[in-house]
């Protein structure tokens, strides 16, 4: 283990944390194609507030570097660049394949590339593993080798970090399988898992998500069941949770990097063997639609205290795909802000936690620094963001108009505060 000469290549929400970590313990290259990004990172500056400038002075052993030449020096890579899905829904590799002839071009007889990466089973050795042959003119598990573990990231949490959750780990062969879990068991403080095999890792990663997915649409449904029967969802879901097996999902908007996305991963390689999955594309549907039902209930609220929806002001209360972190990534709150567009109504987007250049750049969507009292025609919480749960009932209430509508999508506030909740 001492011989590992270690490079993490692509250093976002999961590669930052991972390579702090194990810079804290060994000698360590973080690679990034951003330059923007490394020039931060080097200023002590995560503008993704996953690591402290504290934890990236600690990691004493970490270096960051845009020069893919830097890589030559090591020998085992960790692969955590982002595996999104195109406009059509289906996986994009293209970052993952980036980093495969990146890294192909330095590799070396027996080294070892790992990938964290979310991906569909069979991806690494189907599609990366011949990448990384044809750029080094290496053959595969006797020149070099491939692990796969699995990241378990989530944005925002400072309770479940890298190291405080337990890890999957597998590799290519017995033998670098054993390596692959040694090295990971460095930094896991939560121990690690060792798959039977990297599709098996793959699988399982997949799989966690789609659960997730499949649940929360479960929850959606009968949240749009409920509504239209006039009983307070939360209400019930409390009740129902008072049994010990009743799972605490609740419903929303689903986004993100994980849930959202990596579903149609699993599908996509279903439907190429000639399966077409029906309960995971299903749920998909629904929890996909969520955005224009929110905006049809808003609109028929707005109706019934007969405000006019042409050119009505409609302030958004959040744009990140969750709480108190500012990832934007897959936010499904834009669904809602361009369903509420299709209805010719003018919108404010206010969230104190992203940047208008990421906001502009990401979504076209110019999100505004302050908002004025007694404005608005319509104010839908979408995010709960510490700070608008600070601002309560009252302080909310009061950005709108003397008559105006109040969603709450995230049961910040109570039933009897608000004109609706999902």
């Amino acid at each position: 283990m001492s011989k590992i000469k270690l490079a993490i290549v692509g250093l976002g929400y999961v590669g930052l944390p991972l390579a702090v970590e194990f810079g804290k313990k060994r000698s360590v290259t973080g690679f990034d194609i951003n330059a923007k990004r490394i020039a931060e990172l080097q200023k002590g500056i995560d503008h993704t507030l996953e690591t402290s400038s504290q934890e990236l002075s600690d990691a004493k052993h970490l270096v960051f570097s845009t020069h893919p030449e830097d890589l030559r020096a090591c020998n085992v890579f960790i692969v955590t660049v982002p595996t999104p899905i195109d406009q059509h829904k289906r996986p994009d590799l293209t970052p993952l394949i980036k980093a495969s002839e990146t890294i192909g071009k330095v590799l070396k007889h027996g080294d070892i590339v790992i990938y964290e990466s979310t991906v569909y089973p069979g991806a690494t050795e189907e599609d990366c593993v011949p990448v990384l042959e044809r750029f080094s003119g290496l053959k595969f598990n006797r020149d070099f080798y491939a692990g796969y573990s699995p990241e378990r990231i989530n944005p925002g949490d400072k309770e479940h970090r890298v190291t405080t959750i337990k890890k999957v780990t597998s590799g290519s062969t017995p033998e670098i399988a054993e390596v692959v879990d040694a090295l990971y068991n460095e930094i896991i403080v939560a121990g690690t898992h060792k798959a039977s095999s990297i599709k098996v890792a793959e699988a399982a990663k997949v799989i966690e998500n789609t659960q997730r997915d499949l649940n929360i649409a479960l929850i959606n449904e009968l949240a749009v069941i409920f509504n239209k029967m006039g009983i307070d969802t939360e209400a019930v879901l409390k009740a129902a949770g008072t049994k010990w097996n009743f799972l605490p999902f609740r419903p929303g908007l689903v986004g993100g990097h994980c849930i959202g996305v990596d579903p149609y991963y699993l599908t996509h390689k279903a439907q190429a063997l000639g399966y077409h999955p029906e309960i995971i594309l299903a749920g998909r549907r629904l929890n996909d639609s969520m955005g224009s039902y929110v905006v049809a209930q808003f609109v028929k609220a707005m109706t019934k205290k007969r405000i006019q929806v042409d050119g009505a002001r409609i302030l958004v209360m959040g744009l990140t795909f969750k709480e108190n972190c500012p990832d934007l990534r897959n936010t499904r709150v834009v669904d809602i802000v361009a369903e509420l567009k299709e209805y010719n109504c003018e919108v404010d987007v206010y969230d104190p936690w992203v940047t208008a250049e990421e906001s502009v750049h990401e979504y076209g969507i110019s999100p505004v620094a302050t908002v004025d009292p007694a404005t608005y025609d319509g104010i839908i919480l979408a995010v709960s963001h510490n700070e608008f749960r600070a601002m309560g009932a009252e302080g909310i209430r009061a950005l709108g108009k003397p008559v105006h509508v109040l969603y709450d999508l995230k049961y910040v506030l109570t039933a009897e505060a608000v004109d609706l909740r999902l």
